[in-house]
């Protein structure tokens, strides 16, 4: 009987395909933008990068609030409970710089940045001055 058909199987091209799939998913995972709420960031010429993110505060189009968001699932802060908000997470802060950054979509009237402004200046008028926030918009790259 010289038709026999062999009936094993060799499971090492499909352990190749499996590592590449893993190795593909790693790399583009790591590309995601860290960003949890989709905004569009002006642009700006500036290469400076801040290190220290304890105080992150997003502002949509929508001109949603949020503080230290985590993931897609954060909800809105209101305006009027930004005070409490944030004064909480500034008595947890630990950090040597003190930055409140600021992502806001650039279609974000300025209105709303200095309503953020006047919040901050309230927190900072109960702090002794090295231990002041400073505001800082971040930008996208041009």
């Amino acid at each position: 009987m010289q038709n026999r058909i062999d009936a094993t199987f060799s499971a090492t091209s499909m352990s190749d395909l499996v590592f590449l799939l893993l190795i593909f998913f790693m790399l583009t995972s790591t590309m995601v933008s860290p960003n949890a709420i989709n905004l569009v960031l002006p642009k700006s010429t500036a290469e400076k990068q801040l290190a220290s993110k304890t105080l992150e505060v997003y502002i949509d189009s929508d001109l949603n609030y949020y503080v230290n968001p985590e993931g897609n699932n954060s909800k809105p802060t209101p305006y009027e409970e930004l005070l409490p908000v944030i004064q909480s997470v500034v008595e947890q802060d630990v950090s040597i710089d003190k930055n409140l950054i600021l992502r806001a979509d650039k279609t974000v009237p300025i209105e709303n940045v200095v309503a953020l402004m006047d919040v901050l200046n309230q927190i900072n008028e109960n702090l002794p001055e090295e231990e002041r926030y400073k505001m800082v918009l971040a930008t996208e790259a041009k």
